[in-house]
């Protein structure tokens, strides 16, 4: 295998999250599900931004807002991910770059607009997205660069881009891209709902070209149909090398072949907004994985990086993640 420039690349969805808190009646006025990711076409993008007052706008995505987790960390990573060329795209782009990480996929000219996600973020710090996916779908076979997926020592793809055929070609050909270098292939299941429309595909994936998974307890008991996590854990490790699944303030259980580690979660005093908690836990396991550091310590990085962005609003760390892991007593 040669040698490597990035220790993480990542395919996904290019998205600009629009973060605003509000009432549980709220959500309930305007029709939205609790705790899910749901679909939404370019009006009602419009119309609930129109309604989201005092929002934070920000560059986003699933796989980018674990990039810049990675970043912080003082890790190396690129990133594969379709922009329009407009104002959001261009501020994706710069906020990204800022960031640390490797952007150079070409904007598309034209329509569809950039993708955006609308998190309403209830008092209790839940999160619940309508996501207008715009151009991040038409992310295709041809914008998967070869040369900075070789070049990267894990793929990390997010579920998310199951959701259209160009996308999730995409997602394919960088998976074997990955495995025709011998890289390691990581994949986040994204979302319960997503799991629910996709599942016969994700369980082919992980079973065939997976080397780490990231769930939750609800997309893991979804992808194996049972009500069970012990059962839905004991299938999981049979087809897969590594499975991280997290479990909120339970922490998380990292599965091997032959081991269950239980990861306690960091205490945080005042859970803010959950956005991006399942993206900076990923950041945290992997940079610490592409490091070569035991599992139990990819893990416990993994809940440092959770804790941080659970604090605040926004899916990005506002500490540094290097200096927050050196403070805690890490060797990063």
């Amino acid at each position: 295998m040669s040698s490597s420039t990035y220790d993480v690349v990542a395919v996904g969805n290019a998205i600009i999250d629009v973060i605003a808190q509000v009432s549980d009646a709220f959500l309930a006025e305007e029709n939205i599900a609790k705790d899910a990711m749901s679909l939404i076409d370019e009006a009602r993008a419009d119309h609930l931004t129109a309604r989201f007052t005092n929002a934070t706008v920000a560059a986003g995505g699933s796989a980018a807002n674990t990039m810049t987790g990675i970043a912080s960390f003082g890790g190396k990573t690129g990133y594969i991910g379709k922009v329009a060329d407009d104002d959001l795209g261009a501020q994706f782009t710069r906020e990204f770059r800022a960031a640390g990480v490797a952007f150079d996929t070409p904007p598309r000219p034209g329509t569809p607009a950039t993708a955006r996600s609308l998190i309403a973020v209830t008092p209790d710090g839940h999160r619940s997205m309508n996501t207008y996916l715009g151009a991040s779908t038409l992310l295709n076979p041809d914008d998967i660069d070869a040369g900075l997926i070789t070049a990267g020592k894990i793929l990390f793809l997010e579920g998310y881009l199951f959701d259209r055929d160009e996308a999730k070609a995409a997602f394919v050909r960088a998976a074997e891209i990955a495995k025709s270098a011998q890289r390691q292939v990581s994949l986040t299941l994204s979302d319960k709902f997503c799991v629910d429309r996709h599942r016969d595909s994700f369980r082919h994936l992980v079973a065939g070209h997976v080397d780490i998974l990231f769930a939750n307890e609800a997309e893991i008991l979804s992808l194996y149909e049972c009500d069970d996590l012990g059962t839905a854990i004991e299938t999981a490790r049979k087809v897969c090398p590594i499975v991280a699944v997290t479990r909120s303030a339970a922490g998380s259980l990292i599965v091997t072949h032959k081991d269950t580690i239980e990861v306690k979660a960091f205490s945080v005093a005042n859970v803010v907004d959950t956005t991006g908690a399942g993206d900076q836990y990923a950041a945290g396991f992997l940079f610490g994985y592409a490091h070569q550091r035991p599992l139990p310590e990819c893990g416990a990085l993994a809940s440092l990086a959770a804790a941080e962005v659970i604090s605040h609003m926004g899916p990005r760390p506002e500490q540094n993640l290097r200096a927050l892991a050196l403070k805690n007593g890490f060797r990063v």
